[in-house]
């Protein structure tokens, strides 16, 4: 048979020289190879692009046309004499040949006799290390670069400490750019203990050190006499030999979660997904996650067909025995071995955004096709890469991993990451820019969560309002300090009152004197200080009450966490829209001349921002309208909108 050298070297062949069975056999035997991904990550310029391009130059995988391209590059960039730069060959964005680093995550594939590779070279900046955990999330093997002129530093620290995190067992340690320090194996072996007292530390149990030069080849393809000492193989044929454990995923418990349902008429009721662990035969009983009915598997349809079984990494759609309500989101499950279930979980988080976690701000957390809102507690500690330390920290700023607690607005199906990231790692979405902000490995649910349960009450919610002969309404004033929203609000509940309703007035100055006392008035502060008001003024809803909130509450996110606790329609935003230059001159508690003087931090308007509302149901024009008549206006939507009869 023909070999892959002779079929395509760099592009040059003859197909009328090959003989058809050569072709189908090549092909037949290149599907059937194994599959390795893996990732090359490190420092700054320690040679991850070069390295990869020195691979797919010696693979025999660039055409012709390419390395045409590539050598003109490489004049053209000032690349020296005859030699080429590799690196070209996967720093793909103009911005990245310019300034000669990786910006991007570039996955490439190439292959060999033996096996396939899909390859993602990372950058090394420490502001791309959210690219970093992304390439790292779907590899085998990290291959962690370091510059033999330079050692172990922080970055290369970060980077397999983040590949142990997301559960990459197998690592590399090439020690790049030998050529530049003689290929003197003392250099070799004081970068290879102080790595392995390092990777000791955060349980990296094994790593195989190479010494090598991604610009000359020496050990990347194959053993080179320039350094005669080591006796280890090279970077290719070890990677070659690493073996991939294809049916890990296939002797775990059978997992999927749903995708979408398939309904295409009245008589096929299907659940798409992809099997992420386990295997699944027709007739094996199942469970669907969380709601935990049961069912048994009647058909398991897929594009070529009917099949009677399938296993992890396939794409199926299964059909169950029974009616039971399954919708995208939900895990079927074996029966025997169902995920867990729970709305507070313990995560290590590795937080990607610029902007700093808020927490108790709600972020969307996606978790396979579960999507969710969770708010993110103030970490218990974050990480020092360096000496593996536990510092304490209220936030987490751009590339810090932290442990933190997360809370979830509904239960959610999980697994412990060390048991499947497919259930196990989630990222967390920033829900005004949709921008992914964190990624986070679940640890473990938290115990408090499993042993608090929903006490059934007979009197309702229902029972209580119908007693007051009233639909209960939260009131929710919002705008800036001296802008009437206390002043107006009493003055609805004073009508309100007269009217017979029940009704109950939270002010922000007096809920601080009492409830939240505890709380500053930075951003976070600010936060916890809505929320607890909004779980107050949802139980007084709950008893049947019209609630009235008078509170400056500037984060939009917050006041929408406030609305998702009520029932359509109970939560009635009321902008009171006052100028900033008015608000001040209102300003009778002089709060406003203390922030400009710098005597007041974090003070709306001034030195924190106010979020106007977009679509309020009422807004109060204060210039133009006075309290009483916007009071008045007020219980006049009221009064349009109430259920019961006043």
């Amino acid at each position: 048979m023909a070999s892959m050298a002779e079929l395509a070297p760099r592009g040059v062949y003859e197909p009328d020289a090959l003989i058809a069975s050569d072709i189908a056999a090549y092909l037949e035997g290149h599907a059937n190879k194994s599959m390795l991904r893996f990732i090359t990550c490190g420092s700054v310029d320690d040679g991850k692009s070069t390295l990869i391009g020195r691979l797919l130059y010696d693979s025999k995988t660039i055409f012709e046309d390419q390395l045409n391209q590539l050598e003109a590059d490489s004049r053209r960039l000032g690349t020296q004499g005859q030699n080429i730069d590799f690196a070209l060959l996967v720093d793909g964005l103009a911005a990245e040949r310019e300034q000669g680093i990786t910006i991007d995550v570039a996955y490439r594939f190439f292959a060999t006799e033996r096996r396939k590779f899909i390859v993602a070279d990372t950058p090394g900046h420490e502001q791309y290390t959210r690219n970093m955990v992304t390439g790292a999330s779907t590899a085998d093997c990290a291959v962690i670069l370091i510059d033999a002129r330079k050692g172990v530093l922080t970055q290369t620290r970060r980077h397999s400490y983040l590949a142990h995190l997301v559960g990459i067992r197998e690592i590399v340690l090439a020690v790049n750019k030998m050529d530049l320090v003689g290929n003197d194996q003392a250099v070799f072996d004081t970068i290879v203990a102080d790595y392995a007292a390092f990777a000791q530390a955060i349980g990296i149990e094994h790593f195989r050190a190479i010494p090598l030069s991604g610009l000359t080849g020496a050990n990347v393809t194959s053993r080179s006499d320039t350094m005669p000492w080591y006796d280890g193989p090279a970077l290719l044929p070890h990677l070659e030999s690493i073996d991939v454990d294809a049916d890990r995923a296939g002797l775990r418990p059978f997992r999927m979660p749903v995708q979408w349902v398939n309904r295409p008429d009245l008589d096929f009721r299907g659940f798409a997904g992809l099997i992420a662990g386990g295997r699944i035969s027709v007739g094996d009983p199942v469970r669907i996650v969380p709601s935990g009915r049961s069912s048994k598997v009647a058909r398991i349809v897929t594009f070529e067909g009917d099949r009677p079984s399938a296993i992890a990494g396939e794409a199926v759609t299964l059909v169950l025995a029974d009616e039971v309500d399954c919708s995208r989101g939900d895990v079927i499950a074996a029966a025997s071995a169902p995920p867990e279930v729970a709305d507070q979980l313990l995560a290590t988080i590795v937080w990607m955004a610029d902007a700093e976690l808020v927490p108790g701000r709600g972020y969307w957390l996606k978790l396979g096709t579960q999507l969710v809102n969770a708010v993110v507690q103030p970490p218990r500690h974050v990480v020092d890469v360096n000496t593996q330390a536990e510092l304490s920290a209220t936030t987490l700023s751009l590339n810090d991993i932290g442990v933190a607690e997360v809370y979830a607005d509904r239960p959610i199906v999980f697994e412990p990451y060390a048991k499947g990231s497919d259930l196990g790692g989630f990222i967390l979405i920033d829900r005004a820019t949709n921008a992914t902000v964190a990624a986070g490995m679940i640890a473990e649910p938290l115990r408090r969560a499993q042993n608090v349960h929903w006490q059934s009450i007979d009197v309702t919610r229902e029972a209580h309002a119908r007693q007051k002969g009233q639909t209960p309404r939260v009131l929710w004033f919002t705008g800036l300090s001296g802008s009437g929203k206390s002043t107006i609000a009493n003055l609805v509940e004073k009508r309100l009152h007269a009217m017979g309703r029940h009704t109950f007035l939270l002010d922000g100055d007096n809920i601080r004197h009492g409830l939240n006392r505890d709380l500053d008035f930075s951003e976070a502060g600010r936060i916890e200080n809505i929320r607890r008001v909004g779980e107050v003024a949802k139980l007084m809803a709950d008893a049947g009450l019209i609630v009235l909130t008078a509170f400056i509450s500037p984060f939009a996110a917050e006041r929408d966490m406030v609305r998702r606790m009520l029932p359509e329609g109970e939560f009635v935003e009321i902008f009171v829209d006052t100028p900033l230059d008015v608000a001040e001159d209102r300003d009778v508690k002089g709060l406003y001349a203390k922030a400009r003087a710098g005597e007041i931090a974090d003070f709306t308007g001034i030195s924190s921002p106010y979020e106007r509302p977009t679509r309020p149901e009422l807004r109060i024009d204060t210039v133009r309208e006075t309290p009483e008549a916007a009071a008045e206006r007020i219980v006049e939507h009221l009064l349009g909108v109430w259920t019961y009869d006043l």
